[in-house]
């Protein structure tokens, strides 16, 4: 129990120092540009941008946080909201390797395997991307080819299918409410569909609400 008591005190403490480190980096490049070059943006304009568009992904964030903590972990969380793309990788890698490991989210083992697929998954990212950008000259040619157009105008449909699947495969009663309510608001209202920010926290509550009630009912 001591150990695990350290353990967590060392997750924490070096959990919230990459954050702060992970916050710090990324607003030093906005700045340190201005600074080098000379050039700041309008300050009235960031405002108005960000009152635009803020308070949606700090509603993502929050929804993001409650959601995926509990199931990634508290090592697994950190790592994960450091590294970012939790949604699209991160999430469905820290569920299948601890499906593989027959493990089960918020247990010590199921925290372990998360924080291992994680990391994972983040260093096969990182070494993608890296030798993406050594071969993108080389590449460009045939990624631009019309062989290869139809495949990437489909890109989006194929990565949320595939990550789709993975979530209706665990309870597909589940799914049910959240696809009908966006199928009837896209076929009344198809020009809501540049509104994805603000659909995903009311289809999140939406399916919250319903999952709910069929728990009461012992449906799931």
């Amino acid at each position: 129990m001591q150990k695990r008591s350290m353990y967590n005190e060392k997750i924490h403490v070096w959990g919230r120092i990459s954050l702060a480190f992970a916050i710090i980096s990324f607003a030093s490049y906005p700045v340190l540009a201005s600074i080098i070059f000379g050039v700041w943006p309008n300050g009235r304009l960031i405002i108005q941008g960000l009152l635009a568009v803020a308070p949606v992904y700090w509603t993502v964030g929050a929804i993001e946080a409650f959601t995926f903590g509990p199931m990634l972990g508290s090592g697994g969380a950190y790592l994960g909201f450091v590294t970012g793309n939790l949604t699209a990788m991160k999430v469905p890698a820290a569920l299948r390797a601890m499906q593989i490991a027959d493990v089960e989210p918020n247990t010590e083992e199921g925290e372990v395997i998360s924080t291992i697929a994680i990391a994972v998954s983040s260093i096969v990212t990182t070494l993608i991307l890296f030798f993406g950008m050594l071969l993108l000259n080389m590449l460009s040619p045939l990624l631009e080819s019309e062989l290869l157009a139809p495949a990437f105008a489909n890109i989006l449909p194929a990565l949320f299918g595939a990550l789709g699947i993975v979530f209706l495969a665990k309870n597909w009663r589940i799914a049910i409410a959240p696809i009908v309510l966006m199928l009837t608001v896209f076929l009344i209202q198809p020009s809501l569909a540049s509104m994805v920010s603000i659909l995903i926290p009311i289809s999140a509550a939406f399916t919250i609400g319903v999952t709910r009630l069929l728990y009461k009912k012992h449906l799931v």
